[in-house]
């Protein structure tokens, strides 16, 4: 059994299609069909019954696809302590992070970090935060940058944080907010949250909400052209000097702060990659490489 027929099995029962399952993993049609008989032969069962509507897996088949991932994580946990077993810094890091994150700090960390460790490489999942903690807890990534707290037990260290403000092109006072456009967004539920309950605990109707767009970066482009105000951490405008800006604060006058963490269990610092990974993203002045709005 090589690599590939595990993840063939793993593809194929995702998909429950041959057609997609060779076109996710650009092999023909009938290579994928070759190795399936020779993952048959190999364990002298049947996997599939193919129908004119996919392919149904037998219950040995089914046992063998389930057992897909576990086989490929162990395969790529031996690689990467294989390839550690070195002193030099190599590899491939798996990092995780928000949209937010990828966008306006990820690029910049990675580069510096390439150029001092010219032998890694990285593969990124963007996701929302509750799901990067996800992963780093069940290990699939290395490391994890989220923006929100859900009780993270391992090791983790605070990057940098950020108030919360009302942004808009034209100056708000505050009691007449309910009255105004705003434009909301998706995010992740906790920011969600704070903001909710801050807008509970100032005004007893709801917001006027003009527009309901898809991503944060989508709010930000409403607001400075003039079609509403947008309730958004302040690093995304915090270079556009014609938005007006109103820090949130809470009930004793302090601001609502989004906190970006980073998140790794200990037991990954024992990877020369990773371990160089953390130590440098915990020396860097994230004021520096925050990428300009």
């Amino acid at each position: 059994m090589e690599d590939r027929d595990w993840l063939i099995l793993q593809f194929l029962f995702e998909q429950k299609s041959i057609t997609k399952t060779a076109q996710a993993l650009f092999i023909s049609q009938p290579a994928l069909t070759s190795r399936l008989r020779y993952i048959e032969n190999y364990f002298g069962i049947k996997i599939v019954h193919r129908t004119s509507k996919g392919v149904h897996f037998t219950p040995q088949g089914e046992y063998l696809a389930q057992s897909a991932t576990e086989m490929l994580a162990k395969v790529r946990t031996i690689k990467e302590h294989v390839a550690d077993m070195s002193t030099s810094v190599a590899g491939t890091l798996r990092l995780g992070a928000s949209s937010y994150i990828t966008m306006y700090m990820l690029p910049r960390l990675l580069k510096l970090f390439k150029q001092e460790y010219p032998h890694v490489e990285f593969k990124v999942t963007t996701t929302w935060s509750r799901d990067i903690f996800n992963l780093v807890h069940n290990q699939d990534i290395h490391v994890g940058f989220v923006s929100s707290d859900y009780g993270w037990q391992g090791k983790q260290h605070l990057l940098f944080e950020e108030p919360i403000c009302i942004a808009s092109t034209d100056e708000i006072d505050l009691k007449q907010l309910p009255k105004l456009p705003r434009i909301s967004y998706r995010t992740d539920s906790m920011i969600k949250a704070l903001i909710d309950k801050w807008w509970r605990e100032n005004f007893s109707e709801p917001p006027s909400v003009s527009m309901d767009v898809d991503k944060l970066y989508t709010c930000k482009e409403m607001v400075v052209n003039g079609l509403g105000y947008g309730i958004m951490p302040s690093m995304i405008v915090s270079n556009i000097e014609s938005l007006h800006k109103i820090i949130l604060t809470d009930k004793e006058n302090q601001p609502l702060l989004r906190r970006t963490r980073m998140l790794y269990h200990e037991d990954v610092l024992e990877m020369n990659v990773v371990n160089a990974f953390i130590n440098f993203v915990k020396n860097i002045d994230f004021s520096t490489i925050i990428l300009p709005q």
